[in-house]
């Protein structure tokens, strides 16, 4: 594999919209580089025989059962709220009704 030249680190910067100095480019490129031969190295050993995962271990049972526990009346949920109406905290509007879509 072809080391990551400072042109293409370059280019990758223009398109990402980053400001690099030339000091930075070989810096970016030597970077870069160690990465892709390190993606590389992973694709060499990824084997035909061995199934995609997402997870290292099986993952069984990973939640839990509901289970209906007592919470606040709305009374008490809204007790120390500045305002409410309609069972519901009442907050000052941020938006308008004219929000371009």
């Amino acid at each position: 594999m072809a080391a990551i030249s400072r042109e293409e680190v370059a280019h990758l910067a223009r398109l990402s919209r980053l400001a690099v100095t030339e000091e930075e480019l070989d810096t970016f490129a030597g970077q870069l580089d160690v990465i892709l031969q390190a993606v590389a190295q992973v694709g060499e050993v990824a084997a035909a025989d061995i199934p995609p995962t997402s997870h290292s271990v099986p993952l069984t049972n990973i939640f839990r059962e509901d289970v209906v526990t007592p919470c606040l009346t709305p009374e008490e949920a809204l007790s120390g709220a500045p305002d409410a109406e309609d069972q519901r905290f009442r907050v000052p509007r941020i938006l308008t009704e004219d929000v371009a879509s």
